[in-house]
C-alpha cells in the first residue's frame, strides 16, 4: 500500500489503529524520494538516518507521531548540515535545535530531509540555490516558485508528508500556488522564528506547507506558540486551529479588493478565482469590494526594507566566526571580501548592495525612513479593510508556474510574481494560498485568503470551505 501520498489526518488514523507502523510509512517516503527526487530536485539533504533513528528511539505520542516531515533548509537541526542553499553555509552544522523543530518532534514527527531554496530565502523560483534547481512535479520545465520552492515540491510530489517553509514576501505562498499545495503564513508573532536563519528580520515567518486544508490547520496547532527566545513572538491563548472547519461560510464577509484584478493578471488565473469566489457565496459568504489603495506601492516598500534588514543580517557571514572562507587572502581586509565575493551568489549580492545603499549616510531619510512610512499606510489599507469584511480573497500570483530560466534575466520581472503576497507581510496580516483550480496547461492556479491579525481559525475555515466546494483538492501530478 502506498502511504507517502495520504494526509496526516488519514495516516493518524491507520497509526492509531496499528494498521501501519512509523518504520513502514518511513520507509514509504524514502522509496519515494528514491523514486522521484532525481528528477524533482526538492532536497539538499535527505536525513534518512536521523529520522530512522528518531524512531528507534521511540517517537513521543503526539498528533504528529510517526509522520515524516520535512524542513526549508533554512532552519535549525542540532548536528545536521543547514545550508540555507549557500556556499558560504555548505558546512554549518548548528549546535541547537530550532524552536519549531523541537516542537515537531515533541509531537511525534520523523524529520526526513531539509528541503532546496533560493539562496537565504531571497528569489522567486528556487533557481538561485548554490546548488540545483528544483523541478515543478506538474511540468518539470518549469518553476516550483520560491523561496521554499524545495518545501512545496516535496509536498506536491508525495517526497512527505508535510513541510515547513518560511515567508518573507510570498516565499510559502507563490511556491505553494505554482505547486498546487496549502501553504500559510501566519500572523508575524505567532510561530517562533528561533533557529531560521534570519533574511529580513521584520517581514520572516515560518508556517506550515501540507497537502490539504486540514493538515495546515494541524500544523499550526503544533508549531505555534509563545517562545521567550524570539523577542517577537507575541504571548496569547493559542485556539484550536482546526475549530473553524465546517464547511459553512454563512455569516461570514469576504472582501474582493480591485487593486488584485488588474491589468497583467492572466485570464486564466482571473477566471478560477472568481469561481472559487463563487462558491463561497453559495456557501453562505457575503461577498464585499473593497479597496487597498497603497498597493501599487507594495513592491518598492518591500524592496528597500527587506534588502536594507538583510543588508544588516548577512553581515555576519565574514569568513570569521563560521561558514566558508577563500583560501587566497593577502591581509584581513581581503579574506573579508574575497569570502564574501566567492560565498554569496549574484542575487544575494545585489539585495546586499540595494540594502546597504538605502541604509547609507544622506539616502537613510530618502529611502528607508520613507519606507517604512509607507509600510504603515499598507497597514492601515489592513486595518480599514477589516472593519468590514472578515477575510480578504485574491489571486496569489499573476500567472501559474513559469518557465526555468524565462525570468533569470530580468530580476525585476521576477520580483513581480509576488505582487499580490508582499502585502500581506508588510501588514504582518496572515494569508494562506489554496489551489483553486487549473489553466488550459493543467498547472495550478493559487487562491489567497488574507485575515485579521491573529485570526488564522477564520483563514483556515474560509479555505476549507472553498476545498470543500471546489472538490480539486486529490488531484496529483504525474512525475
Amino acid at each position: 500500500m502506498a502511504l507517502y501520498n495520504k494526509t496526516i489526518w488519514e495516516l493518524r488514523t491507520l497509526l492509531d489503529k496499528k494498521e501501519i507502523s512509523p518504520s513502514e510509512l518511513l520507509s514509504s517516503v524514502m522509496e519515494r524520494i528514491s523514486s522521484v527526487d532525481g528528477k524533482i530536485k526538492a532536497y539538499v539533504t535527505v536525513l534518512e538516518e536521523y529520522a530512522r533513528r528518531q524512531i528507534k528511539n521511540g517517537v513521543p505520542q503526539g498528533i504528529l507521531s510517526g509522520i515524516p516531515i520535512a524542513l526549508k533548509d533554512n532552519m535549525c537541526v542540532k548536528g545536521e548540515r543547514t545550508t540555507c542553499s549557500s556556499k558560504i553555509l555548505s558546512n554549518f552544522y548548528p549546535p541547537y535545535d530550532a524552536t519549531i523543530t523541537k516542537k515537531l518532534i515533541g509531537a511525534g514527527a520523523v524529520i526526513c530531509g531539509k528541503t532546496n531554496l533560493d539562496e537565504f530565502a531571497m528569489g522567486s523560483s528556487t533557481e538561485n540555490s548554490a546548488f540545483h534547481t528544483t523541478r515543478n512535479p506538474w511540468d518539470i520545465e518549469r518553476a516550483p516558485g520560491g523561496s521554499s520552492g524545495g518545501s512545496a515540491a516535496s509536498v506536491s510530489a508525495d517526497e512527505c508528508i508535510a513541510a515547513l517553509g518560511s515567508d518573507t514576501g510570498g516565499s510559502i505562498r507563490q511556491p505553494a500556488s505554482f505547486c498546487g499545495i496549502v501553504g500559510l503564513k501566519p500572523t508575524y508573532g505567532a510561530v517562533s522564528r528561533y533557529g531560521l536563519v534570519a533574511f529580513a528580520s521584520s517581514l520572516d515567518q515560518i508556517g506550515p506547507m501540507t497537502k490539504d486544508v486540514r493538515d495546515c490547520a494541524i500544523m499550526m496547532n503544533v508549531i505555534s506558540a509563545y517562545d521567550p527566545s524570539d523577542s517577537t513572538s507575541v504571548p496569547f491563548e493559542r485556539p484550536d486551529y482546526t475549530a473553524g472547519l465546517t464547511g459553512d461560510m454563512k455569516g461570514m464577509k469576504v472582501g474582493v479588493p480591485k487593486e488584485y484584478f488588474i491589468k497583467g493578471l492572466d485570464a486564466e488565473v482571473e477566471a478560477n478565482v472568481r469561481l472559487a469566489i463563487k462558491k463561497l457565496e453559495e456557501r453562505g459568504a457575503e461577498l464585499i469590494e473593497i479597496s487597498l489603495p497603497h498597493t501599487d506601492y507594495a513592491i518598492s516598500t518591500y524592496y528597500i526594507l527587506a534588502t536594507a534588514e538583510a543588508s544588516s543580517n548577512l553581515a555576519r557571514y565574514d569568513g570569521v566566526k563560521y561558514g566558508y572562507r577563500t583560501e587566497k587572502a593577502e591581509d584581513l581586509i581581503d579574506m573579508y571580501s574575497k569570502t564574501r565575493a566567492e560565498g554569496f551568489g549574484a542575487e544575494v549580492k545585489r539585495r546586499i548592495m540595494l540594502g546597504t545603499y538605502a541604509l547609507s549616510s544622506g539616502y537613510y531619510d530618502a529611502y528607508y525612513r520613507k519606507a517604512q512610512k509607507v509600510r504603515t499606510l499598507i497597514k492601515q489599507d489592513f486595518d480599514n479593510a477589516f472593519k468590514t469584511v472578515d477575510v480578504i480573497a485574491t489571486p496569489t500570483a499573476p500567472t501559474t508556474a513559469f518557465k526555468i530560466g524565462e525570468k533569470a534575466s530580468d530580476p525585476l520581472q521576477m520580483y513581480l510574481s509576488d505582487i499580490f503576497t508582499i502585502s500581506a507581510n508588510l501588514g504582518g496580516v496572515p494569508a494562506l494560498s489554496m489551489p483553486c483550480g487549473f489553466d488550459g496547461k493543467s498547472l495550478p492556479v493559487g487562491f489567497q485568503i488574507i485575515g485579521k491579525h491573529f485570526d488564522e481559525v477564520n483563514v483556515l475555515r474560509t479555505a476549507y470551505a472553498a476545498e470543500q466546494a471546489l472538490g480539486i483538492k486529490d488531484r496529483k501530478p504525474e512525475i
